[in-house]
């Protein structure tokens, strides 16, 4: 008995917030018609696009409350309202999610009295059950009803503030354009440096090769001792140009990748981290290899990450975990140290988010005050 007053408590604190949003719903109409009204007089027209997001808050508010009750979040898929009068009008009236809200605010009016039934429920539900639970010892019959109304309720909700295919492909559509542009400007960057890493590094010393060379030449028949002095300078510059472009190599995609695959670079990657870093592997050998451009995203993630520990965190110690999964590679690195990590303060995450956008992945990061920072990426890819 004292679980289904528990349960019915719970689920009238629910109906009784629904009532307050249904409440605002029935204002609500008033907003309605005197947008309408100026809409239609034109001189009012700029009411539209501000009514409209009024409806989104509300809306917005109903898929929190419904969410909490049934533990599965509602999404949204809006188009921004943004930018001049005109614009800002075309989106409100096109955007699919507007015609959704409207439609959740007209069945709101409908079945949003239906939250008032718990109140007559509870009087006949402590003289019903308590006699048929506590004198015959029976399930409850009258309680139980109050939460089947809420699930009834928020079933209803959620159905209706659910946005629809179109809004759902307009949304993917947007956020792939974003991704693609930060892509092209990630790729942009890389490319400028490799070409600043190749006239600064790699060329300069090429080119200083080359004059060594000429001189060694012209100085061999008169002066065979300063010959042989240049040619020694030449080839430790040979040397220092091919760590150069080795670099350069690197920086493209890590020989180590291809020699030892995800798993080894890690490791190595982990051994001359300066860290303490345990890596575990789950469902990863080198018979089973991710995409040769998800292994260089996840690598690169890994080498951020751990660069960020041993410079920003203070922590001496870290966990790197490789898990394939049946969508894609999760690649999940932790550290005990003060947390606190932002993607603004030049940490690298955002570096981090693009490379793993790029591959239409994502990338959480969890680092309250305190610690500990957990930084992880999902990658999708086909096994």
């Amino acid at each position: 008995m004292l679980a289904t007053l528990r349960q019915a408590a719970r689920a009238s604190a629910h109906l009784a917030l629904a009532a307050v949003v249904a409440f605002l719903s029935y204002i609500f109409i008033t907003v309605l018609l005197i947008t309408a009204v100026c809409v239609v007089a034109v001189i009012g027209i700029w009411m539209l696009p501000e009514t409209v997001l009024i409806i989104r808050r509300i809306a917005g508010a109903k898929r929190t409350l419904t969410a909490r009750w049934t533990g599965r979040p509602i999404p949204e898929a809006y188009r921004p309202v943004k930018g001049p009068l005109p614009d800002r009008i075309k989106i409100a009236v096109r955007d699919p999610g507007t015609g959704k809200d409207l439609l959740w605010l007209v069945a709101q009016y409908a079945y949003g009295w239906m939250t008032l039934l718990m109140i007559p429920l509870w009087p006949v539900g402590l003289v019903v059950d308590g006699v048929w639970c506590g004198v015959l010892r029976q399930r409850a019959v009258v309680l139980p009803l109050i939460t089947k109304l809420a699930d009834l309720e928020a079933g209803w909700s959620a159905t209706l503030l659910r946005p629809s295919p179109e809004a759902l492909l307009q949304a993917r559509v947007e956020e792939l354009t974003t991704t693609r542009a930060d892509a092209v400007a990630a790729h942009g960057a890389e490319l400028r440096r490799i070409e600043r890493d190749l006239h600064d590094g790699a060329q300069a010393r090429l080119v200083a090769l080359s004059m060594r060379i000429g001189l060694a030449q012209r100085a061999y028949e008169a002066d065979p001792e300063r010959a042989r002095k240049l040619l020694d300078d030449a080839l430790g510059q040979a040397e220092e140009a091919l760590a150069e472009l080795r670099h350069v190599v690197r920086g493209i995609h890590p020989p180590i990748l291809t020699d030892r695959g995800l798993v080894g670079a890690v490791r190595a990657l982990a051994g001359s981290s300066g860290l303490t870093v345990e890596v575990r592997a789950d469902g990863l050998d080198e018979a089973v290899r991710p995409p040769a451009a998800v292994e260089a995203a996840a690598y690169f993630v890994v080498a951020e990450a751990l660069t960020n520990v041993a410079k920003h965190s203070g922590a001496d110690q870290a966990e790197v975990a490789l898990t394939r999964t049946r969508r894609g590679l999760r690649v999940e690195v932790r550290d005990a140290g003060k947390g606190g990590a932002d993607d603004h303060a030049g940490s690298g995450l955002t570096g981090m988010r693009r490379r793993v956008a790029a591959l239409d992945g994502t990338i959480a990061v969890a680092s309250p005050v305190g610690g500990p920072t957990v930084v992880t990426a999902e990658l999708p890819c086909v096994w």
